[in-house]
């Protein structure tokens, strides 16, 4: 390590280390990421956004998939060039990837100078001393941050209106295909008090949008000693006068409750939006991937959410190619997406992980046969998708303004109730301009595959555009 990162009195020179982050895989390994950043910036260290003015690169990895960790892998080399190019003499390496796979990473890519796994991370400021020091330390322990009765601090990156709020860690469901409870450890539940808190502290800075995100956010509370559950949290949560919407990703279909679905109907500020990663809509190939004889159960819970809510937008996602996948259980799934004519669906090919019961099973199927069937599944939800955008068109929406539009000559980008940010399409606006943050009334006039296109009717504070 350069003696010039290497001071007599680190604490002196700190705010001029410029650290910058590189963020990687899900909303719940962002906020990691920003509890990471968070954590620099109260020890003193200055942030940056720019990867070659930094003076140590962290990147936080996933390592989900086959696909994430390449993706992981190929950013840290190319961080690793900034060692040459940049201002870099520090890279670390954290997170999913780092919890797996540490030694043989340090090993393979000796420009990595310090690692961390999922479970450190309030521990990140002592290893950067670690490694001012001369060392290249490894704090890889039991996997899985514990945030309960923790108020650590956090550097939010999504824009100051709209952020996410992880309710729960870690995941106790055995699916055959998953490695995530070997990573982020079991489920557990953060004390109601403890989010409550952040959740205030995030409307305080300007958030009006909450995102609820863990491995799985229906089954919140139910490790807990207390009567805690999500309809109650939620409760809590729209008691907060800055928060508008209260949006709710990764529910599992088994633990979506009556009574949740209450709270959902009831509680104006909770969007009527439901994230069901399916998974597949085969008995069969769902008992394979040990997820349970839950193909009715599945039907069942979406009959009773479109009952309690006829506007609900429905999100889910698929793994096509599992092992044993027959072509009569794939047609299946096609059947069952032309049923249910879902709002946002994605598709993924299933990927072997090391170390997964579902990784040694026979009848693995072919990679050509699962990118087939992924094309062919992904083709008949955008037919579904565009039939239902383009019977939006003159419907008026509330739409909460994410700010100017940067990919089409349109002023805004905006979302409604039924839209998650990054995963779902947006809608664009071209005849206002309206301050990102703040909420609209729009009308539909034009639906495309995953994007809509609007025109503002209402809005306060807001002006013509010029022509």
């Amino acid at each position: 390590m350069s003696q010039e990162l290497m001071p007599p009195d680190l604490e002196e020179v700190k705010s001029r280390i410029r650290v910058g982050m590189v963020s990687l895989g899900c909303a719940k390994n962002l906020v990691d990421s920003e509890t990471l950043l968070g954590c620099l910036e109260a020890a003193g260290y200055n942030i940056t956004a720019e990867a070659e003015e930094a003076d140590v690169i962290i990147i936080n990895t996933c390592g989900f998939i086959e696909s994430a960790k390449a993706e992981s892998i190929n950013t840290i080399l190319e961080m690793a060039t900034y060692k040459e190019t940049g201002r870099c003499r520090a890279l670390v390496v954290t997170g999913c990837l780092s919890q797996r796979y540490g030694q043989e990473l340090m090993q393979e890519i000796p420009e990595i100078d310090g690692m961390m796994g999922t479970g450190g991370l309030d521990r990140l400021p002592e290893l950067l001393e670690a490694i001012w020091q001369g060392q290249k330390p490894m704090f890889i322990g039991p996997p899985g941050f514990d945030y309960a009765n923790k108020e650590l601090p956090r550097l939010v990156t999504t824009p100051p209106h709209s952020a996410y709020l992880k309710i729960a860690e870690g995941c106790s469901h055995a699916c055959k295909y998953c490695v995530i409870p070997s990573i982020r450890g079991p489920y557990r539940s953060r004390p109601i008090g403890s989010i409550a808190a952040e959740a205030r502290a995030l409307a305080s800075r300007g958030a009006r949008e909450l995102i609820i995100i863990a491995q799985d956010t229906s089954a919140y509370g139910k490790d807990l000693p207390n009567e805690a559950n999500l309809a109650l949290l939620l409760r809590e949560l729209s008691e907060i006068p800055e928060v508008r919407w209260l949006r709710v990703l990764y529910s599992y279909p088994t633990t979506f409750d009556s009574n949740l679905i209450r709270e959902f109907a009831q509680n104006p500020k909770i969007c009527h939006y439901v994230d069901l990663p399916l998974q597949h809509a085969n008995n069969d190939v769902l008992v394979r991937m040990g997820r349970g004889s839950v193909a009715g159960t599945q039907r069942r819970l979406i009959d009773r959410l479109r009952s309690a809510m006829p506007d609900v937008a429905l999100r889910s996602s698929f793994i096509v190619g599992f092992p044993g996948e027959t072509d009569a259980e794939f047609e299946e799934l096609l059947d069952f997406l032309e049923e249910v004519r879902f709002d946002h669906v994605g598709i993924f090919s299933y990927s072997a992980e090391e170390g997964t019961p579902a990784a040694s099973m026979p009848n693995q199927v072919p990679e050509r046969i699962k990118e087939e069937r992924r094309r062919i599944a992904m083709e008949a939800q955008q037919r579904i998708s565009l039939k239902k955008n383009q019977a939006r068109v003159g419907e008026l929406y509330e739409v909460l303004i994410d700010g100017p539009s940067e990919e089409t000559d349109l002023v805004l980008t905006a979302r409604s109730r039924y839209q998650a940010p990054e995963v779902d399409g947006r809608i664009y606006i071209g005849n206002r301009w309206v301050p990102p943050g703040e909420l609209a009334l729009a009308r539909i006039i034009e639906g495309h595959t995953y994007d809509l296109v609007a025109e503002i009717v209402e809005a306060r504070g807001d002006k013509q555009c010029e022509s």
